[in-house]
């Protein structure tokens, strides 16, 4: 698997992050009477890392990924030490150039966008792809005015 630089590295003695959990779901149709303020503690180390040290996260640019729920300014978590299987989204490297795509593979492999105005990238004899890693999450800051402060 080809590396993609790292700028920083949480390393292993470093604590969980974590954040205060509410005991009940919130709907996103119609409001629940039964709302119960009660909570716990939720790690989001323990939620979205399975495998921490070959976990790292990347920032998406572009729009190819839209359908799949990846918007331009995401960040993607990405795990190196999965095998990459038939419709996971993945880190790859075709040719030198990194992209987000869905891997298709079988007799005619090919990344595929999940966006219909971007092509679906097939994999031609002489190309050189690698799999950095498997996508496992997505995170988003839905409104910028309310994140940490520098």
């Amino acid at each position: 698997m080809s590396d993609i630089p790292k700028t920083e590295t949480a390393g292993p003695d470093q604590d969980n992050f974590w954040i205060d959990l509410a005991s009940d779901s919130v709907q996103a149709g119609f409001p629940s009477p039964a709302y119960d303020y009660s909570k716990s503690s939720l790690s989001l180390n323990e939620l979205l890392i399975r495998n921490k040290s070959s976990t790292f996260m990347i920032r998406v640019e572009g729009d190819s990924m839209t359908g799949a729920g990846i918007l331009d300014g995401d960040y993607l978590l990405v795990d190196s030490s999965l095998e990459p299987q038939d419709h996971d989204i993945v880190i790859a490297n075709l040719n030198g150039e990194f992209t987000v795509k869905e891997l298709r593979t079988g007799k005619f492999p090919r990344l595929v966008p999940k966006n219909p105005a971007f092509p679906v990238i097939e994999i031609k004899e002489g190309d050189v792809l690698t799999i950095t890693g498997v996508v496992t999450g997505v995170v988003r800051k839905m409104n910028p005015r309310y994140g940490r402060k520098p």
